[in-house]
């Protein structure tokens, strides 16, 4: 699938750069791991041009299956599971024993498998490439495992890190890497594409349902498709705030729980703009409920960041939601103090 214009831009950057590591820092939803991965095949690619990779020679067929031999993908399990890499064999089995879950952050032993990859000799004369995606699930034991190899990589060795939260990445990390910051695309060209990349997975949607989408996500093309992607139209995103701020969690109740954090966080995010006297950012002013006092949508943000923290805790999802849609409906209840928006939270 060709790249979409802003992230062709940048890949025709990236290609001139001379240094063995890069890595793509920025906000969520702007396209790190496809333009890590357009990147990788270009660098792999035996016949590159300055667009990227020709994607019909063997190593670009090669990385289509998932069967490079110069490449190593680390990522979380969950992740590569869901992206369609491999495994390796151990864990695979150990997963399907039951005796692991897949994992959502990368493992040291994955790091030390890939510092191991670094040792070998490439097959091909383009040299070998881990890619790494995204970056902030390294733990600290993982991360350090890569540094020495990162710092001084062995023969034609290449890294690319994807990450949408580079603050979280150790400053050794970074120190080492060539930073590209991400590019926003502009409205026209990213409504363009959603549209045409919405169609086929979400036929049906009016424009004014992906304008809708594309406000929920703050302008960021991939974020507003997998808004599309869980049902959010015209009509439910001018319902929303109402909704959530009277405790009515019936439509994100079926939504991943990092969905529903995030959907409170932007209802917070923009009644306290309101508050503040500037304009929401995700929602239409007029959809807004009426605005509590700047102090209890402090507190309020304070435990829904707390949240964000422990959301993929093993949580039992209907008694979440219904606690978090108590919690909301406190905040913007008429007259509530301060501190209810801290009482039980999960």
């Amino acid at each position: 699938m060709a790249l979409p214009p802003w992230l062709q831009r940048q890949l025709r950057a990236l290609l001139s750069l001379r240094g063995h590591a890069v890595l793509l820092a920025g906000a969520p939803g702007l396209g790190q791991y496809e333009l890590a991965l357009a990147l990788t095949r270009a660098w792999l690619c035996e016949h590159p041009s300055g667009d990227g990779a020709c994607g019909a020679c063997d190593s670009c067929h090669a990385i289509d299956v998932r069967a490079h031999p110069d490449l190593f993908v680390l990522m979380p399990e969950q992740q590569a599971i869901d992206l369609g890499w491999p495994l390796h064999p151990v864990t695979q089995e150990r997963i399907e024993r039951k005796e692991i879950k897949p994992s959502r952050q990368i493992r040291v032993d994955a790091a030390r498998a890939a510092v191991a990859f670094a040792q070998l000799s490439h097959t091909r004369p383009q040299g070998q490439v881990l890619l790494i995606h995204p970056g902030e699930r390294l733990n600290v034991e993982s991360a350090n495992t890569l540094l020495k190899t990162l710092e001084e990589p062995p023969g034609r060795v290449r890294f690319v890190l994807a990450t949408e939260a580079a603050h979280a990445l150790l400053p050794t990390i970074r120190s080492r890497c060539q930073t590209h910051t991400m590019a926003w695309p502009t409205e026209a060209e990213g409504r363009a594409w959603l549209a045409a990349e919405g169609a086929q997975e979400c036929p049906g949607l009016t424009d004014a349902d992906w304008a809708a989408c594309w406000r929920m996500a703050g302008g960021r093309p991939d974020e507003a498709l997998a808004w599309a992607r869980l049902g959010v139209t015209e009509r439910v995103w001018r319902a929303l705030p109402r909704q959530l701020a009277q405790g009515d969690a019936a439509v994100i109740g079926d939504w991943p729980l990092a969905r529903q954090v995030q959907v409170l966080m932007q209802l917070c995010h923009d009644a306290m703009a309101v508050a503040a006297g500037g304009k929401p950012r995700y929602f239409d002013a007029a959809a807004l409920p009426p605005v509590p006092a700047v102090a209890r949508l402090s507190a309020f943000w304070r435990v829904l960041q707390q949240a964000w923290r422990t959301v993929e805790h093993p949580w039992q999802p209907g008694l979440w939601t219904e606690a978090w849609a108590q919690r909301t409906a406190a905040v913007f209840a008429p007259g509530a103090a301060a501190g209810a928006a801290l009482h039980s939270c999960p």
